[in-house]
């Protein structure tokens, strides 16, 4: 076992019984401490160059850098700095606009993201109109109004109900044949095999 505190070096130059305590303790910033003594060492425990121990969107803060004492470190939330916690990552608010609560074409906005404000973003229509408190705003969509079609080449698109944010209900109708159609997705046209020539000269 390591009779050294964490991060510590330990070093037993003599490696003999009639040799006892005459290890040495020495600290990654380089003090020594001889006699059987554990190294009083700086230890930082939030200095991790490759990853924080409090986690990404969070400050991480050690209050008690001048000695080896550890598990002390604070870790605070950056969107709310009221949300703490020691020697652990805090449980911070999110941004409820990752998950993409709104509708189809429209803007999701959380002014917050913190635990205390669930439930506050905004949904916004590409025509102005806002929805607030977690609701989906009620946009008029037109599925038919994107390039490229959703029908494809040779068929008309009609969105049937525009007025309300409803999806996948547009219809497919063949230019060539306009009882073929086909709701949410291309309708199966007919076509003249003859256009490709697949007979000889």
């Amino acid at each position: 076992s390591n009779p050294c505190g964490a991060g510590q070096v330990c070093d037993d130059p003599t490696k003999k019984l009639t040799s006892l305590k005459d290890f040495t303790c020495t600290c990654p910033n380089g003090v020594v401490t001889t006699g059987a003594a554990v190294a009083v060492c700086e230890v930082d425990e939030c200095a991790n160059s490759t990853s924080s121990p409090c986690g990404a969107d969070q400050i991480c803060f050690d209050p008690n850098t001048a000695s080896n004492k550890l598990h002390d470190f604070v870790c605070t939330c950056k969107n709310d700095s009221s949300l703490k916690s020691i020697d652990g990552p805090a449980t911070c608010g999110k941004d409820e606009c990752t998950s993409s609560p709104c509708g189809m074409g429209q803007a999701c906005n959380d002014p917050v993201k913190s635990l205390g404000s669930i439930g506050d973003f905004t949904c916004t229509c590409m025509n102005g109109v806002v929805a607030t408190g977690a609701a989906v705003a009620s946009c008029e969509v037109d599925e038919c109004a994107v390039t490229p079609s959703p029908c494809g080449l040779g068929q008309s698109c009609e969105d049937l109900d525009t007025a309300s944010n409803k999806l996948h209900d547009f219809v497919c109708t063949c230019n060539n044949n306009a009882t073929l159609k086909a709701t949410d997705g291309p309708a199966t046209c007919d076509k003249d095999e003859c256009a490709s020539s697949p007979c000889g000269m």
